[in-house]
């Protein structure tokens, strides 16, 4: 009986949710890409037929599937394919390595492999080759595994086995702070993540959404609500600046996503202004956080159309700082991360699992729908994030009286020289501040005297000339010399990574080679 009553009180999966959706729209244009749309019946009918493809190379309940593409359609509608079936889907990174590529497979064992043939032709090939073990299929291409090719041969209505208790993504953290992990969310978590966006995120009534960050990551998680509201997603395979600008003025773009890197590049195009962009709603950023300085920039430029999302791989949403919160004139709220969605309890713990006190930092814990079931194969570390039935973040945050929340860095960010506490986030917003600085990147290298000291790198913004021992000057007068890098780096480009966030693993790297300490 207990188990009735827990099965009755579950929500629908996200592929449940997908199928409604389509199902409700059929004449709309559920997709559009240069040259091409597609309805959302054209849609329906596409998955239906890769459901009987899939099924025919054994996928089904249960199995897994990775999945390497750029920006399609076709690519979230084989997704959506196997999930409906009961499938588990891994999002391979577009960007990623072929080296991270077989990794991952080896590491998953999926039953199936799907390749975007246009993009991604010759890993196709790679990958077939040297992990002989599960069905490969590509998304076009027009061999016999073409799955493309085989599901419009004979297109059907498609089928909803999909579970919510059942795990619906196996999907990898970022790396940021060391190896990727495995992350086992549940097909009913991800269909709790559509319903806190539709929730908490302020959509336009009827999108028109841009999706140019990946949607094998974050940018996949609005495509459902889009089409749930009876929008239309309008995919670009990546990212150009220009062609950013002139598709949002071409196609009336209300709504779209993007990291901090991408908006940056934005502001910093020469025709930025020449472009039509006032149809523009919701710009959400997430993924890291975005200098307050640029972000005013930002919205003097574009408007109050910003909004901050706050999660991660483990558990997303978490926190959400809406437009009418992003005011210029209070930089101390622009570098908020906002405030929790509303399906979600959240709770700065410390050290000793003790809430911090108003104003003390603590470390985000979080419990909501959302939150992934674990790590896969990893039982110490699913322990260790999990404690106290809590989700540990590792992100440091301070809130407000009115529950917002600020992060002050990432625990493994964490410079400690000569005793004290340096959070690298207060550095680097404060350098972003300067009219020569487009980006910022502040981390901490071993030091004989200190145990580590802080370093900055800095990327000129328009061919500007920062003076390195200005910017120590000015960091020493706003925080003291306890937050002065002792070195300013002036660099051409900070390294990213797949994601499009600052590789700060990288930026260690060549620093603390052959020492101890945690990347």
């Amino acid at each position: 009986m207990q188990n009735q009553r827990e099965e009755a009180r579950r929500g629908p999966t996200d592929a449940a949710q997908a199928l409604q959706a389509l199902a409700r729209f059929p004449d709309r244009d559920a997709f559009a890409w240069e040259g091409g749309r597609m309805r959302y019946a054209e849609a329906a009918a596409l998955i239906g037929g890769m459901q009987r493809a899939l099924e025919a190379r054994g996928v089904g309940m249960g199995e897994r599937v990775a999945i390497l593409s750029s920006n399609r359609a076709e690519y979230w509608c084989a997704a959506i394919a196997a999930q409906a079936l009961g499938a588990v889907v891994s999002n391979l990174h577009p960007k990623g390595p072929r080296a991270d590529h077989a990794e991952r497979i080896a590491e998953l064992a999926p039953r199936a492999v799907i390749v975007d043939a246009g993009d991604h032709g010759a890993r196709a090939a790679e990958l077939a080759r040297d992990l002989p073990g599960p069905a490969h299929l590509t998304l076009g291409g027009g061999g016999p595994e073409d799955l493309l090719r085989i599901a419009r041969a004979r297109p059907e209505p498609p089928r909803d086995l999909s579970r919510p208790d059942l795990p619906g993504t196996l999907n990898f953290t970022g790396g940021t702070t060391g190896r990727p992990k495995p992350v086992i969310r549940s097909a009913g978590a991800l269909g709790a993540i559509t319903r806190a966006i539709l929730a908490d995120f302020d959509l336009p009534e009827t999108p028109r959404y841009l999706a140019v960050a990946p949607i094998s990551h974050v940018g996949g998680t609005k495509i459902i609500p889009v089409l749930m509201r009876g929008g239309t997603v309008f995919m670009m395979r990546k990212f150009d600046a220009g062609a950013v600008l002139k598709t949002i003025a071409r196609e009336r773009i209300d709504m779209t996503l993007m990291v901090p890197t991408m908006i940056y590049a934005l502001l910093d195009h020469p025709e930025v202004a020449a472009h039509d962009l006032s149809s523009l709603k919701r710009l959400f950023y997430g993924a890291a956080p975005m200098a307050p300085a640029r972000l005013a920039e930002g919205i003097d430029r574009f408007g109050p159309v910003f909004a901050q999302l706050y999660g991660q791989t483990e558990c997303y949403p978490i926190a959400v700082l809406g437009s009418a919160e992003h005011d210029p004139a209070r930089p101390d709220i622009l570098a908020a991360c906002g405030r929790p969605v509303s399906c979600a309890a959240v709770r700065l713990l410390g050290p000793d699992g003790r809430e911090a006190p108003q104003g003390e930092p603590g470390e985000i814990c979080v419990r909501a729908p959302m939150v992934m079931d674990g790590y896969l194969d990893r039982p110490e570390e699913t322990a260790r994030a999990l404690a106290g039935a809590w989700l540990h973040t590792g992100d440091v945050a301070v809130a407000d009286a009115s529950g917002r929340l600020t992060i002050v860095d990432r625990k493994k960010d964490m410079i400690v020289t000569g005793g004290f506490n340096v959070y690298p986030k207060e550095v680097e917003n404060l350098l972003c501040a300067q009219p020569d600085v487009a980006m910022a990147a502040v981390i901490g290298v071993p030091d004989d005297k200190w145990g580590e000291a802080v370093a900055a790198f800095v990327v000129p913004r328009g061919g500007g000339r920062p003076d390195p021992d200005a910017l120590r000057a000015f960091i020493r007068e706003e925080k003291g010399a306890v937050h002065a890098p002792k070195a300013v780096h002036v660099v051409e480009a900070l390294p990213l990574t797949a994601l499009g966030k600052i590789d700060k693993v990288a930026l260690r790297a060549p620093f603390w080679a052959g020492r101890a300490r945690m990347v």
